[in-house]
């Protein structure tokens, strides 16, 4: 990777000019609005009249873990392609790694939280979720028709 200090340098993807900031806006722009939404549902103070009636009875782990399965996967296409190629590499580590921890301060934000909770068994859920999301998309990249969606490649 190349130094941060040089000018027109992306820090996250290496490259420098145009193309490395449009690359890092495109897979980790969508990665810190998710957990932009993930920190604002988690500052309400009840969540239950906020979501949709859609959700019915569904078990709130359950929701802990598709929340962050959303993340994880998230995190995995923007480490696989969106960073230099020595992280990629290790991109389903540090994918699970990151929602994993993120999921840590999301428990620890809603300590401070009016009528919220913070639970162990909350961040278990959320590091379940991460595996799956990073697993699946890992998963889904190496099938050819869901490539161009993924990694952003425009289809031939």
């Amino acid at each position: 990777m190349r130094r941060a200090t040089k000018r027109g340098v992306c820090i996250v993807t290496g490259q420098t000019g145009e193309a490395g900031w449009r690359r890092f806006v495109v897979y980790w722009g969508p990665v810190v609005g998710y957990a932009g939404l993930i920190f604002y549902l988690s500052a309400q103070s009840h969540p239950d009249e906020d979501l949709p009636s859609l959700l019915g009875n569904v078990n709130d782990k359950v929701l802990h873990a598709l929340e962050y399965a959303g993340l994880g996967g998230l995190c995995y296409r923007a480490f696989r392609w969106g960073t230099s190629r020595s992280m990629a590499t290790h991109a389903l580590f540090f994918s699970i790694l990151t929602a994993s921890l993120y999921g840590v301060t999301d428990e620890v934000h809603q300590l401070f939280v009016p009528l919220r909770e913070s639970s162990w068994q909350d961040w278990l859920a959320d590091a379940t979720g991460s595996v799956l999301g990073a697993v699946a998309v890992r998963w889904l990249s190496a099938m050819s028709w869901t490539a161009p969606f993924l990694t952003g490649a425009r289809p031939r």
